[in-house]
């Protein structure tokens, strides 16, 4: 542009070109910000502009603005003060998160009761009175009373017509298989073992113990295998890294062991044999052979990569151990406080909105791109 403006400039009368300068003398200001502006709202609504400047911001998010460098060192010997302030920061949190362990551990034993009981109903130890069933629901408030005895009327025989059950059949496994992060781990031969799942317990570190819980899966006798309950325990760290202090952002797993299960013969959920079949070179005669290969099983939840003393793991099992983690804390902070509303649903539905609100804003980003992209004048629906 600059180019051709010269050329203009250059093949124009002298005494023109004083009237050219004139006038732009005169138009100088409004008119050059106003250029300005449309200039800057083309370079905006440009899909390659935009794409490159944020390209560039990426590659500027977390770098150094090389300010710190340009200071004066007596400011960066204040700076490191600072940095030291920091760091007792840090060990005062360390000490807040185990305070806070603490916390759980007293009000674990206050939950306790509650849990016990509603294992006691879930496997017919305890049927629960008629005041402890009464539950109003939003649709029962606006019944009248007599749609109310029908409605009675109605279930008690419905119940009559059925068998009836003990407790609340295949609670626990319900949860499972209506939690995402867990069903995912569910197989179809894991379903028969997990309807004998009877209770999951949390237990915390005894005081003056390093930081750990565990998570207990009570079973009741079965033909799989001989363990009552199946345990796995995660160890947590809440204190800084003194090569990364600044990293510290609460307590952390660091490891988990799991039990072994004394899986009763041909029960074992988590092989299964595969028969291959074998040509000899020599004679051409087939033979089949039998190999005992691990097989995908929710039970080897139970058998989680160990962590060697230096800490150092291999990529895959890295992933294994994160996955590990994420679902040992979702049980423990979800699903055994929470394990009804699972089991309802509720709990799901309040899930699934938080995601659909986060759906909406993603449609209304996407809106607006189309909407930029049929302003651009360089957008061709072809391409």
């Amino acid at each position: 542009m600059a180019d051709i403006d010269n050329k203009d400039q250059a093949e124009m009368d002298p005494a023109d070109m004083e009237d050219v300068e004139d006038v732009e003398e005169e138009e100088t200001g409004e008119d050059e910000n106003s250029k300005a502006r449309q200039l800057t709202v083309q370079m905006m609504q440009n899909p390659q502009i935009l794409a490159a400047l944020q390209e560039r911001l990426d590659g500027l998010n977390g770098s150094p603005s090389g300010y710190m460098e340009s200071l004066p060192k007596v400011v960066k010997r204040r700076v490191n003060a600072l940095k030291n302030l920091q760091v007792k920061c840090a060990h005062i949190e360390a000490k807040f998160y185990e305070e806070v362990h603490e916390l759980e551990r007293k009000y674990a034993a206050l939950y306790q009761p509650l849990f016990d009981k509603r294992s006691e109903i879930v496997t017919a130890a305890y049927e629960p009175t008629d005041e402890e069933c009464e539950w109003k629901t939003d649709e029962e408030e606006e019944l009248t009373d007599e749609m109310k005895e029908k409605a009675k009327l109605d279930e008690e025989k419905k119940d009559e017509e059925k068998e009836n059950p003990k407790g609340i059949p295949e609670f626990w496994l319900t949860v499972f298989k209506n939690v995402d992060l867990l069903s995912d781990m569910l197989q179809e031969h894991d379903e028969p073992v997990l309807k004998h799942l009877q209770d999951i317990k949390v237990k915390f570190s005894d005081p003056g113990q390093p930081m750990s819980f565990s998570l207990e899966f009570h079973f009741e006798p079965n033909e799989f295998f001989t363990n009552t309950v199946l345990s796995k325990t995660y160890k947590m760290r809440s204190e800084p890294d003194e090569s990364d202090p600044f990293s510290f952002d609460g307590p952390e797993i660091m490891s988990c062991v799991g039990c072994t299960i004394d899986w009763t013969k041909g029960k074992n959920v988590t092989l299964k044999t595969i028969k291959k079949k074998q040509k000899h070179k020599g004679r051409g005669t087939v033979r089949t052979v039998t190999k005992t290969v691990p097989n995908d099983s929710f039970f080897n939840f139970f058998t989680p990569p160990e962590v060697p003393e230096n800490g150092e793991l291999d990529e895959d099992s890295e992933a294994i151990l994160a996955a590990d983690f994420e679902i040992g804390h979702f049980i423990r902070e979800r699903i055994v406080p929470r394990a009804v509303l699972y089991f309802t649903g509720e709990a799901i539905e309040d899930d699934d909105d938080d995601y659909d609100e986060e759906g909406e804003e993603a449609d209304d980003e996407e809106g607006e791109e189309e909407a930029d992209e049929e302003n651009d004048p360089d957008y061709d629906p072809k391409v």
